[in-house]
C-alpha cells in the first residue's frame, strides 16, 4: 500500500501538493473492498495553478531540443522496464485486472513510450515550391502548446501513457485529469515515471479530482489548446460542446459496441477463441470489446455450442489467482447495472445460453441470444462479461446488423478468404476493423479511434503527430516583390 499512500497527492509543477478541496476521492480495491488511499480532491485553484505551469515550462522544454526530449522518453522506457514488477501489482490492485491483462498493459505502455521517443526526431520542416520568383515556402510544425488529458479507468496506465508520451515527445506540456477509479496507476504513477526520468518541472503535471468539484475549468480554461478525452460518449459531447465554442481541438476516444462477425467459412475453434478473448478480456470492460458475437446460421449450431462451453471454463474470483480470467468489474455500481441489464433481456425475450452469478463485485460470465430487434442492449456499450450472439443470413445481412449501431470503434470477421474480409469490413462504418483476430487491437504506430459516436480525432503515428502539432507557413522573399500598387 506505500505505493498507493506515497503517490495520493497532487503533482503540480514538480511539487506533490495536498488538494485544497473539503473532501477525498477515495481508492479501493475492486474485489475485496480495501482501502487503497485517499486523495484530497484539487480545486479550480490548482487547476489553474497547474495549467499555468504548464503554459511557463513548455518553451523551455520545446527549445531543449529533440534530442534532450528523446533522452527522458527513453528514461521512462527504461524505468518502466525496471519497475514493471511494481506497476503489475498496483494495476492487479486498483483495477482488479488480472495478471494477464496487468502484464499486457505494462508492455504496451513500454512499446508506445519507445514509439514516442522517435518521434521526437521526426521532421520539423518542409519546404516547399512558390509561384513568385525569389519565393521560398517553409511550413513549420510546432507544438501546439499545452495539452489537457482526461483518461479512463479501464487501461489508466496505457491510455496515458499513449497520450502524454507522443505529446511530450512533439514538445507540448500536459495537464492530466485521471479517471476517479484510477488515480494513481492513471495519474501519480505516470508523474513519478516521468519525473525520475528527469522531465523538468512543470511539463507533466496531474490533478486528481472530480467535476462535481471544478465544473469544466479543466476543459474551459485559456491556457489549453487541446484536450484529450477518452471515455463515455455521454460525456464526451459535453467536452466536445464546451471546447468547440472555445476553438479548442478535441481527440475523442469514446464508447463501442463492436461487432465480432463469423461467416459461413470460418475457421470455427480459432473463431471461438477469439469472440472469448475480445468479448470478456478484463472483463468486459474494454471500449473495443465484442459487445454483439455475429454468426452467420449455416454455423451457429457448432460456433455456439462451442463457444459456450469455452465461456463456462472462465474461472471468475480473485485476479490474483493465475487461473483466474474474469476478475471484478470496477465497481459495485456497474455490478448492479450489469445485473440489471440482463434481467431486462430476459424479461424481454432473450434466452440466457450462460448465465453468471454477481457476488459483490463480481459478475460471472453471461451469454445471451435471441434478442428482439430494437432491444436497447443491442445499440449500447456493455462494460462487462454479457456476450450477445445474433444469427444472420449471409453477407449483406451481417453487414447491416453490424452496422446498425450509434458507434463505430472497432470490429472484427473470421473468413477462409482474407480478401474476402478486406472487402466485408471495407462495408462497415468502423474506425477500425480487423480479419479473422480479435476485436481488441492496439498499435503505437496505426492510427486508433472511432467513427459515429465512438470518437473524433485519431491517436497513434502519425494522427499523435497532427493531434499534438500545428502548422505554421513562414515564407521569405529573396529580392524585391514588384507590388501592383
Amino acid at each position: 500500500m506505500s505505493f498507493f499512500n506515497e503517490l495520493a497527492r497532487q503533482y503540480i509543477d514538480g511539487e506533490w501538493l495536498t488538494g485544497s478541496g473539503s473532501w477525498d476521492i477515495i481508492d479501493f480495491n475492486p474485489y475485496n473492498g480495501e482501502k487503497l488511499c485517499a486523495v484530497t480532491v484539487a480545486t479550480a485553484a490548482e487547476v489553474d495553478l497547474a495549467y499555468r505551469a504548464a503554459e511557463r515550462a513548455q518553451r523551455t522544454w520545446a527549445e531543449a531540443g529533440p534530442y534532450a526530449r528523446r533522452t527522458v522518453l527513453e528514461n521512462a522506457v527504461r524505468l518502466v522496464g525496471e519497475r514493471s514488477g511494481e506497476i503489475i501489482e498496483m494495476i492487479i490492485d486498483e483495477l482488479g485486472g488480472t495478471r494477464f491483462r496487468a502484464e499486457y498493459e505494462v508492455r504496451a505502455a513500454q512499446e508506445f513510450l519507445r514509439a514516442a521517443a522517435g518521434q521526437t526526431l521526426r521532421p520539423e520542416a518542409q519546404l516547399l515550391p512558390a509561384a513568385a520568383d525569389g519565393k521560398e515556402n517553409r511550413v513549420y510544425r510546432l507544438p501546439v502548446g499545452v495539452i489537457g488529458v482526461i483518461s479512463a479507468f479501464n487501461f489508466p496506465f496505457l491510455v496515458t501513457m499513449k497520450t502524454v508520451a507522443p505529446a511530450l515527445a512533439l514538445g507540448n506540456a500536459v495537464v492530466v485529469k485521471p479517471h476517479q477509479n484510477a488515480p494513481i496507476v492513471g495519474g501519480g504513477l505516470v508523474a513519478r515515471i516521468f519525473e525520475d526520468a528527469g522531465l523538468p518541472a512543470g511539463v507533466l503535471n496531474v490533478l486528481i479530482t472530480d467535476s462535481a468539484e471544478i465544473g469544466d475549468t479543466f476543459i474551459d480554461h485559456p491556457v489549453p489548446k487541446v484536450i484529450s478525452f477518452t471515455g463515455s460518449d455521454r460525456v464526451g459531447r459535453h467536452v466536445a460542446a464546451t471546447a468547440a465554442g472555445l476553438f479548442k481541438k478535441t481527440i475523442l476516444e469514446l464508447s463501442g459496441n463492436s461487432a465480432l462477425v463469423v461467416l459461413e467459412d470460418a475457421d470455427i475453434e480459432h473463431a471461438v477463441r477469439a469472440a472469448v478473448f475480445s468479448r470478456f478480456l478484463y472483463q468486459g470492460q474494454v471500449s473495443m470489446a465484442a459487445n454483439r458475437i455475429l454468426v452467420d446460421r449455416s454455423v451457429e449450431k457448432e460456433f455456439t455450442e462451442r463457444f459456450t462451453a469455452e465461456v463456462r471454463t472462465l474461472r471468475t474470483g480473485d485476479p490474483r489467482d493465475p487461473d483466474t480470467r474474469i476478475g471484478p468489474v470496477i465497481s459495485e455500481f456497474q455490478a448492479d447495472a450489469l445485473t440489471a441489464l440482463v434481467d431486462e433481456a430476459l424479461a424481454q425475450g432473450a434466452t440466457a445460453l450462460v448465465r453468471g452469478r454477481t457476488r459483490g463485485n463480481l459478475v460471472g460470465p453471461t451469454v445471451l441470444t435471441g434478442l428482439p430487434d430494437g432491444s436497447p442492449l443491442l445499440e449500447q456499450e456493455i462494460l462487462g462479461p454479457v456476450a450477445l450472439l445474433i444469427p444472420f443470413d449471409g453477407e449483406d445481412d451481417a453487414v447491416r446488423i453490424a452496422n446498425d449501431s450509434p458507434y463505430g470503434l472497432s470490429g472484427a470477421v473470421h473468413t477462409a478468404d482474407a480478401e474476402r474480409g478486406v472487402r466485408f469490413a471495407r462495408r462497415v462504418v468502423s474506425g477500425m476493423f480487423h480479419v479473422n483476430d480479435s476485436t481488441v487491437q492496439d498499435d503505437p504506430l496505426v492510427a486508433f479511434g472511432g467513427e459515429k459516436g465512438s470518437g473524433m480525432g485519431r491517436l497513434n503515428g502519425e494522427a499523435a503527430v497532427r493531434a499534438f502539432t500545428t502548422q505554421r507557413w513562414m515564407s521569405i522573399q529573396h529580392g524585391r516583390t514588384a507590388f501592383p500598387f
